[in-house]
């Protein structure tokens, strides 16, 4: 959630931020409830005074009459106070978990992600003396793939993935993994674009794949009519992204500043329903309503948390160069950073089928959106305490996949294998 006073303080720069990025807030109506949640808060408070001092006086003898008249009427004020007031807290939650997080002022104002901003191209676009083929065809005519019998059993959208590709998947994570947890890498990444963050290694872990409502609504993460997939008669949800049940890991607590940075590598198979996608996003594995993602999730402070997101962005770039893949990387324009961004950063890698680049990272900056309802926190070294950041980064998904298997495709059909991931494959070349 956005600060309520920073709201207070700048409603019409909240407006105005906030229908850049497509959110149609109504400041007006908040700052209202905001109001009127405060004087019925002043009201609560005076109203538990009166009753703690009548119960205080009550001690030690038997009260009056009057007395205990006097107490009953105002138990009887507060309780049907209090049932006012969580009334109106409630639509003022709701008011301002509808604020979206303010973008940067470098981030470009676009209505539409083809307003996002190619920052820089690494690598050219694959070029082949044969007619190359799309993943998809490859990994049917190998076996890799069967959407047919995935079909029969869950519906349209999801796939059995087989054989070598298999292999292949798991060899992308382990390498990823191995990358995140090497510090000595890691000092090389923040040596060759001058950042001034921890070479601290990322933790492995393996989170939950789902979350109740209440720690959704508090990420921002939510997103009902899209892609979050519920249980029916539980208040659990599907998690549609790795980090979605990693960012809410110290949901109510403060963290020790000498802790900080707290990085993850975290694994989980996501779901989201997808909604309107079609044509060849829908072929072979590009859009499916089930996926496997290695995500980096970092907690930090407020003075920190930008270079964090840079240096998430250059590990991406980092793991990418060493794949050998062709990408370009976006600065994404104010409507297509999402709710709880003030910033965001995509990697676009070239399909030879498509001829042209797709999605296969992206990096959340999101300052201490999340923190504020997660009420996740940090104690620094004086003493104080003050919200925590959050930042949150692709490692890989399963789009890495379809690249490397359009990009280094062969005459014969076969794949040759990037070579940091030969160790991971019992030194095979290609599949």
């Amino acid at each position: 959630m956005l600060d309520i006073q920073f709201i207070r303080e700048n409603p019409e720069l909240v407006r105005e931020k906030s229908k850049q990025k497509g959110y149609d807030v109504d400041v007006q109506q908040l700052l209202g409830f905001d109001t009127k949640r405060r004087e019925m808060q002043q009201q609560v408070d005076e109203l538990r005074r009166q009753r703690n001092e009548i119960a205080d006086s009550m001690k030690g003898g038997k009260p009056s009459d009057e007395l205990i008249a006097k107490g009953r009427e105002i138990k009887d004020k507060l309780a049907d106070l209090e049932h006012q007031f969580a009334s109106i807290d409630r639509e003022f939650i709701e008011l301002l978990r509808a604020v979206p997080n303010m973008p940067l002022e470098d981030v470009p104002v676009g209505k539409t992600e083809d307003e996002n901003v190619v920052i820089r191209t690494v690598g050219e676009p694959t070029k082949f003396g044969f007619e190359a083929k799309n993943h998809a065809e490859i990994a049917e005519s190998k076996g890799w793939l069967d959407k047919e019998r995935a079909t029969k059993i869950a519906g349209a959208r999801f796939v059995y993935t087989k054989g070598d590709l298999v292999r292949l998947e798991f060899a992308l994570w382990q390498y990823g993994m191995s990358v995140l947890s090497d510090e000595q890498i890691l000092r090389q990444i923040i040596a060759e674009n001058n950042l001034m963050v921890s070479s601290k290694p990322f933790t492995p872990v393996l989170p939950p794949a789902v979350a109740k409502k209440a720690v959704f609504e508090a990420t921002g993460r939510l997103n009902r009519e899209e892609q979050t997939y519920k249980f029916e008669d539980e208040d659990l949800w599907m998690n549609a992204s790795a980090e979605h049940t990693i960012s809410p890991m110290y949901l109510d607590e403060i963290l020790p500043e000498n802790e900080l940075p707290i990085r993850y590598v975290g694994y989980t198979t996501a779901f989201r329903k997808e909604a309107g996608t079609y044509g060849k996003d829908t072929e072979g594995i590009f859009r499916l309503h089930q996926f496997n993602k290695l995500e980096m999730e970092s907690f930090c402070t407020a003075e920190t948390s930008l270079q964090e997101h840079l240096f998430m962005v250059a590990i991406q770039e980092y793991l990418m160069q060493q794949l050998g893949l062709p990408y370009h990387v976006l600065e994404k324009c104010t409507a297509d950073i999402g709710r709880p961004n003030a910033k965001g950063v995509d990697i676009e890698v070239w399909l030879p089928s498509q001829q042209t680049y797709r999605e296969t990272h992206t990096a959340d900056y999101i300052t201490d959106y999340q923190a504020r309802a997660m009420k996740t926190r940090v104690r620094r070294t004086d003493g104080s305490i003050e919200l925590a950041h959050t930042n949150d980064a692709t490692v890989f998904s399963q789009r890495p996949l379809i690249a490397i298997i359009e990009n280094f495709q062969t005459p014969e059909g076969d794949v040759i294998i990037p070579e940091v991931l030969r160790p991971y494959m019992g030194g095979r070349e290609k599949i």
